[in-house]
């Protein structure tokens, strides 16, 4: 999703296409969960990841496109992907697919960096910028995953998706967690470096 320029007229949109199919990708995670761990529609659970995929690159086209760019799309956007790697990675540890440790180190990763966001609020700025880095890591991360439940859903394809799948796994987690303590060290900096503002700190 494109990052807008405060100053952008449209910065503050909430109705935009690119944000509606943000809103979408969301609906659709527990008809995801839903799919795979109580039915155990393994196909129709991939179709459900695969649209998301699909949606997550059509809803940063279509803002550079129609200039529908907002904050709340760039807050929202990668929320969802990682909400999608979240529910992703249980489901398959429920199914035995992938190891809990695995899961375990990744979902870490989010928790250890949920509270730094704090850290730029009190300071009166912005996120930090994200990493081409860290965007390398969840793509690679979420080819990882669909080819990981298509070699469940569909045992003809093990011989390809299965080490395929594994091996964006293991390289998408270890740029995660690398990118992961790049973003901590950066908060840490940002903490020692920079005062909080007056009407924060006054809080």
């Amino acid at each position: 999703m494109t990052t807008p320029d405060d100053t952008h007229p449209g910065a503050d949109r909430i109705l935009t296409i690119p944000n509606l199919l943000s809103l979408v990708r969301l609906l659709g995670i527990p008809v995801f969960l839903y799919l795979i761990l109580v039915l155990h529609a393994d196909v129709w659970a991939l179709v459900i990841l695969f649209l998301s995929g699909f949606t997550d690159w059509a809803d940063g086209k279509l803002a550079r496109l129609l200039d529908q760019a907002s904050r709340l799309g760039a807050m929202l956007d990668p929320m969802v992907d990682r909400l999608y790697i979240v529910t992703t990675l249980i489901a398959l540890v429920a199914r035995d697919v992938i190891p809990w440790w695995i899961a375990a180190i990744l979902i870490g990763r989010e928790l250890v960096l949920a509270p730094t966001l704090a850290v730029y609020r009190r300071r009166g700025m912005p996120p930090p910028e994200v990493l081409y880095l860290g965007k390398g890591a969840t793509f690679l991360l979420m080819c990882a995953l669909p080819l990981l439940l298509l070699d469940l859903a569909v045992p003809a394809t093990s011989a390809v998706a299965h080490p395929l799948g594994w091996a964006a796994l293991v390289w998408g987690a270890a740029l995660y967690v690398w990118t992961g303590l790049l973003y901590l060290g950066q908060a840490l900096w940002i903490a020692r470096a920079v005062p909080p503002s007056e009407g924060q700190a006054a809080e």
